[in-house]
């Protein structure tokens, strides 16, 4: 005050940080992050690696895939010594989802990239044949012929004969179009779903964050309020004999305070229900894409015998045009 240093009570002065460089700004750290990825990739490039780092997060990149978890420098160096650790376990579940959600959007694209092929021209080698089945015939009588042609037989695909007849008959699928929609509809409720996994993981994620550093704080509070209440000649050797346990106090209330605001009541009861019921909600999201990939493997039912059956067509369409031709 008038150009005085003001004296706190415990000794010291008052102080108010100024920053004099951009350091810390939000943008220079996108910059930082875009430069190192950059300089990265280059090198990946000059040594003949295919791979490539992308600074932006998934959301920013259009990809549908649940992000792991932050696991930290003591967590990080017990999973390189073969030591499972609870975080480390949630990110192997997280990889697990993730090459099953890719591989369900990839199946699906192969649905429907066949079936938008249906009802087109296609070349067998250097015979243009019509290879595909007229678009308006009633798949559940295609099925039903098949059945009835193959039912005195031992065709090893009988069985899946009957059961595509029976889904298309319980959907009520008689077209290729009416085939294609259930598709489509198929497509979009993966999509829905995965993105319904996604948000749920980050929010057990930031869950889990508060909780911990929640618990942190009020383990490491004390020793906080005794170093403070410590003379300013003791505090030196105060500080150095619990340097982690100031240094994770501060870091927990740094982000507490970032993440709850002024309401600093710490509700970890709550947070821990919270977490069982998003713990649920999960799985029961997990379980509904194992059930879309049932469905994605009774539809490939579905276009292998179809496939079959077009083949069988191509076959007699060619035995047809070499009789015509003799």
């Amino acid at each position: 005050e008038n150009g005085e240093k003001v004296k706190l009570k415990n000794g010291n002065y008052k102080t108010r940080k100024i920053n004099t460089v951009d350091w810390n700004e939000q943008d220079k750290a996108e910059e930082w992050r875009k430069a190192w990825a950059d300089i990265t990739n280059k090198y990946l490039k000059e040594n003949n690696i295919q791979e490539k780092v992308d600074h932006r997060s998934f959301q920013r990149q259009g990809i549908e895939q649940i992000p792991t978890i932050h696991l930290g420098v003591s967590v990080t160096q017990m999973e390189k010594k073969g030591i499972y650790t609870d975080r480390g376990n949630i990110n192997r579940e997280i990889r697990k989802q993730n090459r099953l959600l890719q591989e369900i959007k990839l199946r699906i694209k192969a649905l429907l990239n066949w079936i938008r092929g249906i009802g087109k021209e296609e070349k067998i080698e250097t015979e243009n044949i019509k290879s595909t089945l007229p678009p308006k015939e009633n798949l559940l009588s295609v099925f039903e012929n098949l059945i009835n042609q193959n039912a005195d037989s031992n065709n090893a695909d009988l069985e899946k004969y009957i059961e595509s007849y029976q889904l298309l008959k319980d959907k009520n699928i008689t077209s290729l179009s009416e085939l294609k929609e259930s598709i489509v509809t198929l497509r979009d409720k993966n999509y829905k779903t995965t993105r319904a996994l996604k948000d749920t993981e980050k929010r057990i994620d930031d869950n889990t964050k508060l909780i911990d550093q929640a618990e942190k704080y009020l383990k490491y509070k004390d020793i906080y309020k005794a170093y403070t209440k410590l003379k300013k000649s003791k505090q030196d050797n105060f500080y150095n004999e619990h340097t982690a346990e100031l240094i994770l106090f501060e870091s927990a209330k740094k982000y507490l305070k970032e993440h709850l605001g002024e309401n600093k009541t710490l509700v970890i009861s709550k947070w821990k229900s919270e977490a069982t019921a998003l713990k649920k909600e999960k799985d029961n999201l997990y379980s509904q894409i194992i059930d879309i990939r049932e469905e994605v493997e009774q539809a490939e039912s579905v276009r292998s015998c179809m496939e079959k059956l077009l083949q069988k067509k191509r076959e007699l369409a060619y035995v047809n045009k070499k009789e015509l031709e003799l």
